[in-house]
C-alpha cells in the first residue's frame, strides 16, 4: 500500500494546525493590543 495519501494527509493536518495557531494568536494579539491602548487612554 502506498504511503502518499498518509503523507499528504500528515501535512495537510499540520498545516490547517499552524494556520489556526497562527490566526488564533494574531487575533489575541489584536484584542490585547486594543485592551491595552483603551487603558492607555482612560489614564
Amino acid at each position: 500500500m502506498p504511503h502518499a495519501p498518509f503523507i499528504i494527509a500528515s501535512f495537510a493536518v499540520t498545516g490547517v494546525g499552524i494556520t489556526w495557531l497562527v490566526l488564533s494568536s494574531y487575533l489575541s494579539m489584536r484584542r490585547t493590543e486594543a485592551s491595552a491602548d483603551e487603558l492607555r487612554q482612560q489614564q
